[in-house]
């Protein structure tokens, strides 16, 4: 049986992806952050890690993408989930009876909106946002809530005081499935994360472009990351999908003549929408 890691504790938004994604064919390893969840497949202990990246509302998770590179993991394979963020609390308590919220800063920052309406109630950053349910409901706290969601309710006997509390209902995450592995097959292989880096010379990015668009490749992301080492320069994470790998390696080949460097992140098949 495969180990999967996760962020997180069963009921999470990791928890989740990873039960769908591997189905019953995996062991998932619990880890409460990303770095040693990154550990733990780059000396297998894990097989494959389960990383969010980005989210329809709050956008990317910047030190994830500082991660991923730096582990050297490929990226085999992506999801995408809806996140309905639910504050849940000991059953019988009502938002009146609520002193504090604590939840994960992502989920925190995407039910911002929500937060702003209760300026008398007390905000806790957590690294996870199943854990603090359970916290609650272990330790009877009568005067917190957790924002999570609904599996998580119904793993550790919560009542959902309000419901679909996230900025906007249209709200979806996208996590990458990492590993050693490289399980890509020619045939459903779709889609390509890379990292530039390029010279401050002037075009060097529009260079890229127009080389991915005369081999027919469709840029779907875009991220800049500053480079530690190298003041005021930058590295750039993209995403692209194409139709055949060839076009994908006659892109790259070219694209080296114009980058500092190039570096492949993952070849995978693409999650539809």
């Amino acid at each position: 049986m495969i180990k999967v890691a996760i962020q997180g504790i069963k009921g999470s938004y990791h928890y989740q992806v990873a039960s769908d994604y591997f189905s019953d064919s995996s062991e998932i390893i619990e880890y409460f952050s990303f770095d040693e969840l990154i550990q733990s497949v780059v000396h297998n202990i894990c097989d494959y890690g389960v990383l969010a990246i980005e989210n329809s509302i709050a956008g990317s998770i910047i030190p994830n993408y500082s991660l991923m590179d730096n582990s050297n993991l490929q990226i085999v394979g992506e999801y995408y989930i809806n996140i309905n963020h639910q504050l849940l609390a000991l059953n019988g308590k009502k938002i009146d009876d609520i002193e504090v919220i604590s939840s994960h800063p992502m989920a925190l920052l995407q039910c911002k909106d929500f937060l702003k309406k209760h300026p008398r109630i007390t905000i806790i950053e957590a690294k996870d946002t199943a854990n603090v349910a359970k916290k609650i409901k272990n330790n009877n706290i009568e005067n917190m809530a957790a924002i999570a969601s609904i599996e998580a309710s119904k793993l550790y006997d919560l009542s959902v005081i309000k419901k679909n509390i996230q900025n906007n209902k249209n709200n979806e995450t996208r996590f990458v499935i990492v590993s050693k592995k490289i399980v890509c097959s020619q045939i459903k292989c779709d889609k390509a994360s890379l990292k530039l880096v390029l010279s401050h010379k002037t075009g060097s990015l529009a260079k890229i472009l127009n080389i991915l668009s005369k081999h027919g490749l469709n840029l779907t992301k875009i991220q800049s990351l500053p480079i530690a080492e190298i003041t005021w320069k930058y590295s750039f994470f993209i995403d692209i999908t194409f139709e055949k790998l060839d076009d994908l390696k006659r892109a790259l080949k070219k694209i080296e003549m114009f980058a500092d460097s190039v570096k492949v992140l993952g070849i995978y098949e693409k999650r539809m929408l």
